[in-house]
């Protein structure tokens, strides 16, 4: 029997883009091998497992924006910071409604039963049109860290995931229009031999 179980740690974030539509970000989210190109505190992030995009992929990320769990610290004899990594996988894809979902199935940052969700809504047109971003997570507590302080570092993070998103789709729409059919990960969508030891190059998401 469980005892002394706490609730999981939950939080949603919601960004108003105004510049870009729905069918233009969406693209953007299903590229799953390549979110270092949003993130600035991801230098690294490439596929491991299975079609960049397709239900089941898995990436690994690293950076050193959330920090590795202490016990990782101890292990490192250099002076070098540890680098924050994760293997994300694909859980659920639905392109019709531009919703997905990964999970995190190992890390050295203490997140455990972590689950994301990703959703990009149109906006109306009498609202200003664009779209909206809707990123949540569920998570179990984790050891050493602060809750808001957590929801703040991500709120800042996806924040500038959304604007630098908007400024791609704006290019790319001054170029050539983006079609509905144009919605599949850029790249060859290969996943990459994973090295045996993660190098100062991958984080998490």
């Amino acid at each position: 029997m469980e005892q002394n179980q706490q609730p999981k740690w939950e939080a949603k974030f919601t960004k108003r883009l105004t510049k870009a539509k729905a069918e233009q970000i969406w693209p953007l989210f299903t590229d799953f091998f390549n979110l270092n190109r949003w993130f600035p505190s991801i230098p690294t992030c490439y596929g491991i497992h299975g079609t960049n995009g397709e239900l089941g992929c898995i990436r690994y990320c690293g950076g050193f924006s959330i920090p590795s769990d202490p016990t990782e610290q101890h292990q490192n004899d250099s002076n070098l910071p540890v680098v924050s990594w994760s293997k994300e996988k694909l859980i659920a894809i639905e392109h019709a409604e531009r919703c997905l979902s990964y999970e995190i199935i190992d890390s050295n940052i203490g997140y455990k039963s972590y689950v994301a969700v990703v959703k990009i809504v149109p906006a109306k047109e009498e609202e200003g049109g664009g779209c909206v971003i809707e990123w949540s997570f569920t998570v179990n507590p984790v050891e050493g860290c602060v809750f808001d302080d957590i929801v703040s570092t991500w709120d800042m993070a996806i924040q500038i995931v959304a604007d630098r998103m908007e400024d791609e789709a704006k290019k790319v729409s001054e170029q050539q229009p983006l079609s509905h059919e144009n919605s599949k990960p850029v790249g060859d969508g290969k996943a990459m031999v994973e090295p045996k030891v993660p190098t100062p190059d991958p984080i998490i998401f």
